[in-house]
C-alpha cells in the first residue's frame, strides 16, 4: 500500500478553513462541502475551463490502492508491459502518442471505463494478482465517475438546465464511451531542459478528472495565451472541461488547452477518467442555453464522427475547427 504523505501545515490550513478562493493566476478552487463555493463553477468553466476540486468524498485509500497497483506496473519490465499493448488504441504505450507522429516523454496505460473488459490484459500480466488490480481500478473509477456527475448536475443547476442530469446522463449510460488513463511521465535525465511529456491539446469528451502524485508539471494555458504551471496536489482533483461540452454549452464554457512538462527529478504519474458519451450520441449545443439572437456555433456531430475525427488529427490540432459553423 502506498501511503500518501501529510499535507503541509499550509495545505492542512488551506482544506480546512478554505472560502472559495484561487491558486496560481487565478484558477478557482472548489470546495465541494460548500454550497457558496459551487456557486463559482460555471464561472470556472467559462474563464478557464479548469479547475481544482477538494473535499471530494473520493476515499484517499482508493486514491492510494490504485497508485500503489499502477507503480507495480509500470515497474515491470518492459517486455512484461508489452503484453497489454500495442495500444489498439486500448492498451499500453511507450512514447508514441496516437498514430499520426505525436511523441512525448511518457508511457501509459489506456484502458475502456469498464475495466471487466480489459480483463484479460490484466490476467496475462499480473496473474493470480490480476483481480487486485482490476478492483483497485473499479473502485477508483466508481467513486471519480459519481464526483464527476455531481459536478455536472451542479453546473446544469447553475446554467438552470432541465432535467440537471442533461450531462451526466451521458456518462451514466450503460453505452457511455468514457476512458481511464495511468501515465508515467519517468524522472528527468536533466532537471534545467524543457522536455515535453504530453503536448498540447484538448480532451475531446465532455469532461475530464485528473489526479497525479506529488510531482509537478500539469501546465494550462490562459485566455491570453500565457503557459501557467499547476502545482501538484496529490489529495485533490483537477477537472478540465473537454471539446464536447463546450459545444453543448455553444462556446460558453471553455475547453482548455493544457500539457506536461517531463523535467521533474523524479516520476510523475497521473491518472484521468474521461467522461465521454455514448458513440451515437448527437453532439450539438443545447437549446435552452440559446439565449434569444444567439447563433449557433457549432454544427450537430455524434460522438463516433469526433472521436473519429480526433484520432486521425494532431495532437495540437483545433479538432472542433471543423464542427465551427462560420457564418455564425
Amino acid at each position: 500500500m502506498v501511503i500518501l504523505s501529510k499535507p503541509s501545515p499550509m495545505e492542512q490550513f488551506t482544506n480546512n478553513h478554505h472560502r472559495t478562493t484561487f491558486f496560481p493566476a487565478g484558477v478557482p478552487l472548489i470546495d465541494l462541502s460548500k454550497p457558496d463555493s459551487k456557486s463559482h463553477l460555471v464561472n470556472a468553466c467559462e474563464e478557464f475551463g479548469f479547475f481544482k476540486v477538494i473535499n471530494h468524498r473520493v476515499p484517499v485509500e482508493f486514491m492510494a490502492e490504485l497508485e500503489s497497483e499502477a507503480i507495480k506496473f509500470f515497474s515491470l519490465p518492459l517486455s512484461a508491459k508489452q503484453k497489454a499493448g500495442p495500444p489498439d488504441p486500448f492498451g499500453y504505450g511507450n512514447k508514441k502518442i496516437g498514430c499520426n507522429g505525436d511523441v512525448g516523454w511518457v508511457e501509459y496505460l489506456l484502458l475502456t471505463a469498464n475495466t471487466d473488459s480489459d480483463y484479460q490484459r490484466f490476467a496475462s500480466i499480473f496473474g493470480e494478482a490480476a483481480d487486485k488490480f482490476r478492483c483497485a481500478v473499479n473502485d477508483y473509477l466508481s467513486a471519480v465517475k459519481k464526483m464527476a456527475c455531481e459536478i455536472l448536475e451542479i453546473l446544469a443547476d447553475e446554467l438552470k438546465i432541465q432535467p440537471r442530469d442533461v450531462f451526466s446522463k451521458l456518462l451514466k449510460d450503460e453505452e457511455s464511451d468514457s476512458v481511464f488513463r495511468m501515465n508515467r511521465y519517468p524522472a528527468c535525465p536533466d532537471p534545467g531542459e524543457k522536455v515535453i511529456g504530453f503536448g498540447e491539446h484538448t480532451d475531446p469528451q465532455i469532461i475530464s478528472v485528473l489526479r497525479s502524485n506529488n510531482s509537478c508539471g500539469l501546465e494550462i494555458s490562459l485566455k491570453d495565451g500565457n503557459w501557467i504551471s499547476i502545482p501538484p496536489d496529490q489529495y485533490s482533483f483537477f477537472i478540465n472541461v473537454g471539446d464536447s461540452l463546450q459545444v453543448m454549452t455553444n462556446g460558453r464554457f471553455k475547453s482548455v488547452r493544457h500539457r506536461v512538462i517531463a523535467n521533474s527529478p523524479k516520476s510523475r504519474l497521473s491518472m484521468i477518467y474521461f467522461g465521454g458519451p455514448p458513440l451515437s450520441e448527437k453532439i450539438g449545443p443545447l437549446p435552452s442555453l440559446m439565449e434569444g439572437g444567439d447563433s449557433c456555433l457549432y454544427k450537430e456531430f455524434t460522438w463516433f464522427e469526433y472521436k473519429k475525427s480526433v484520432y486521425n488529427s494532431r495532437l495540437a490540432d483545433n479538432r472542433l475547427g471543423l464542427y465551427e459553423n462560420i457564418a455564425a
